[in-house]
């Protein structure tokens, strides 16, 4: 990684760590999906490079209180159902990556569109939470796409947004969730031998950055009302599953 791409990495992990502190998602995102268009890195590295500084961000998050906020019923179900899928996602990425990444990028793309138009037409909150099995489920897709992509935003992100939740308690519970998926797919790539290659960890100079920005992001959030965030939700949902979409379209 040149300089040029490197200081390129460092801006798109910052920006990334700052929407992934306000919102509760979108750090991997913003990064897979920027890192797709960009194309600085391959896709199984990228995804390895998004996994540990996603844990960089959720451990900073948890050790200043964000445990306080987790709704821990709910993070229990997702986690018995994302994590075994996480160990499938992986997996089938290695066996698709070398063949078919444009497909599994297209998919990827128009499943994150569809998230985002889903959370743009629910105008209100659900009057109670949802069912324990509605979070097993969301939990298996999620799961399956963080092992694919490091990305497991969209369906989690689309069924927490819906619960009659504070911003807090989801977005505390969202980190929660992303963190846990990212220790067990980077279990598996130290396992499994599938380790980058030593230039790629050139982006570990990003860990400051995305500590700096987390910091940045709790000690001086934007003032943005509920309805304003869930916009930015929608937003980042819908350009981030076109900036993955868009690239695999035009290969075609």
């Amino acid at each position: 990684m040149g300089p040029t791409s490197l200081v390129l990495f460092l801006a798109i992990a910052g920006v990334a760590a700052y929407v992934q502190t306000m919102t509760g998602f979108a750090f991997g995102l913003v990064m897979m999906g920027a890192l797709a268009l960009t194309r600085l890195m391959p896709l199984p590295d990228a995804a390895v490079m998004v996994g540990v500084l996603t844990l960089v961000n959720a451990g900073q998050m948890m050790l200043h209180g964000g445990w306080h906020h987790v709704v821990r019923r709910e993070l229990c179900l997702i986690l018995c159902a994302s994590l075994p899928s996480v160990v499938a996602g992986f997996f089938l990425l290695e066996w698709l990556a070398d063949t078919r990444a444009d497909l599994l990028k297209l998919v990827l793309g128009l499943v994150i569109i569809l998230s985002s138009l889903q959370l743009a037409v629910q105008r209100r909150a659900l009057r109670r939470r949802s069912p324990g099995r509605s979070f097993i489920g969301f939990g298996i897709v999620s799961g399956l796409m963080g092992g694919l992509f490091s990305t497991s935003g969209p369906p989690l992100v689309y069924h927490l947004y819906r619960q009659p939740l504070p911003a807090a308690q989801i977005r505390e519970t969202l980190v929660a969730a992303f963190g846990a998926a990212q220790v067990v797919r980077l279990s598996l790539v130290v396992g499994t031998g599938n380790v980058p290659p030593l230039s790629t960890f050139a982006g570990i100079a990003a860990v400051p950055v995305v500590m700096g920005m987390t910091y940045a992001a709790r000690r001086w959030p934007l003032p943005l009302s509920a309805r304003m965030q869930k916009a930015v939700v929608f937003v980042l949902l819908f350009l981030s599953g076109l900036s993955l979409a868009l690239p695999s379209l035009l290969a075609a």
